[in-house]
């Protein structure tokens, strides 16, 4: 089943899937939203909302900690607990509603269910990872990692290609997946009427268990984004 087609717009060049940019900002304000509703009026006695926010920090440093490292784990904590908040909403926004144009563009869907925008974010992950791991290190202690010892170094590049290509086809394999198969209760319900109440309920387990999955999705790609950081800015210590 090929992915849907998203309204676009061409600038020069480059052409814009609009469906993803807005569904993206969607995404970004959602998370600003929760953040700045619960970090309101902060006490020094947690509760409600609050508890809320430093339960999800702490759970994010949590799984993160032990691969950045005391050392730096302050400087990535809001990063990672960002990345973790976005792909938690990213994934999920696809099962809430479906909305197509009477042409069959479609208007509404997880931007990680397109393969474009996760290998963009897989690439911009791997980018940071480098860029902080020379910052960290130094050029040449970082890029000696890669000669050490030298008849590994083609095993060596080679896992930079294969951890951007994993971190980009592990979430849109399960989020896209996941947006088929309720796009296919959809259809059999509109089939005939006595469909209608068993695709309600599929469609009702199936979501809670997409829900699920997509969390667990943003848990892993934030733990290996932890990892590859980790790697980077530590080498071998």
């Amino acid at each position: 089943m090929e992915e849907s087609v998203n309204p676009t717009v061409q600038l020069g060049p480059v052409t814009f899937n609009l469906t993803l940019l807005a569904m993206s900002l969607l995404a970004v304000l959602m998370v600003f939203a929760f953040v700045y509703w619960a970090s309101r009026k902060m006490t020094l006695r947690p509760k409600g909302k609050q508890n809320a926010l430093e339960y999800l920090l702490d759970f994010v440093l949590g799984f993160t900690k032990e691969n950045i490292g005391n050392k730096y784990i302050k400087n990535y904590s809001l990063f990672l607990f960002s990345l973790f908040l976005f792909l938690v909403v990213a994934n999920n926004l696809g099962l809430m509603a479906k909305l197509q144009t009477t042409s069959g563009e479609n208007l509404w869907t997880s931007p990680t269910a397109n393969i474009a925008f996760d290998l963009a974010m897989s690439f911009l992950i791997t980018l940071i990872c480098h860029v902080e791991g020379v910052r960290r290190r130094g050029v040449k202690e970082y890029l000696k990692a890669f000669a050490t010892p030298v008849g590994m170094t083609p095993m060596n590049i080679l896992e930079e290609f294969t951890n951007f290509a994993s971190l980009a086809l592990r979430i849109y394999g399960n989020i896209f997946a996941g947006e088929v198969l309720s796009g296919l209760l959809v259809t059999l319900a509109n089939l005939a009427f006595y469909w209608y109440p068993l695709a309600f309920g599929l469609n009702l387990v199936w979501t809670a268990f997409s829900i699920f999955i997509s969390c667990i999705q943003a848990y892993v790609f934030t733990m290996l984004t932890s990892m590859y950081l980790g790697k980077k800015i530590n080498g071998e210590e």
